[in-house]
């Protein structure tokens, strides 16, 4: 049999395992986002150290380095003016009928499902720097967005 057609491993056709993505920008938190990035960080080192299966301790250990630079770069945001929307507040809205509040926070707190929004996601970055009683262009329409309140995240 040739070399060429032999295979000296099952390692050499696996597909090569990347680092997890950072979101791009600064990394941004609130308090609680701080919190909950240790948190995490704390849960994968333990996770990492009961793991008998080598596969999995390897994929906990590339999950833990994400955690671990995501506490390194951590920039606790300064607080918003009061009643400017900013990272780390509530802001109470109406857009098309329908009145809600959106929490805006670090990338990795984020929970659209609890309208805790990223700052970089299109719906908060546009209230950034909006103050209660203004009306904000979205989604290519004018004046889409009327801010109702905004407060600070406790």
């Amino acid at each position: 049999m040739s070399v060429a057609f032999r295979r000296e491993s099952d390692e050499e056709h696996k597909e090569p395992k990347f680092e997890l993505p950072l979101p791009p920008g600064p990394n941004l938190v609130t308090a609680r986002g701080l919190a909950l990035i240790e948190a995490k960080q704390t849960e994968l080192e333990s996770a990492v150290a009961a793991a008998t299966d080598e596969e999995a301790r390897e994929a906990l250990k590339r999950e833990l380095r994400y955690w671990q630079t995501r506490r390194t770069t951590a920039q606790i945001a300064p607080p918003p003016e009061p009643g400017v929307a900013g990272i780390g507040s509530h802001v109470t809205i109406r857009l098309a009928g329908k009145t809600r509040t959106i929490h805006i926070v670090g990338h990795d707190e984020a929970d659209p499902a609890a309208d805790r929004l990223g700052f970089a996601a299109p719906l908060a970055h546009a209230l950034l720097g909006a103050e209660e009683g203004e009306l904000i262009d979205f989604n290519g329409r004018a004046e889409a967005i009327e801010i109702l309140s905004v407060a600070v995240e406790p």
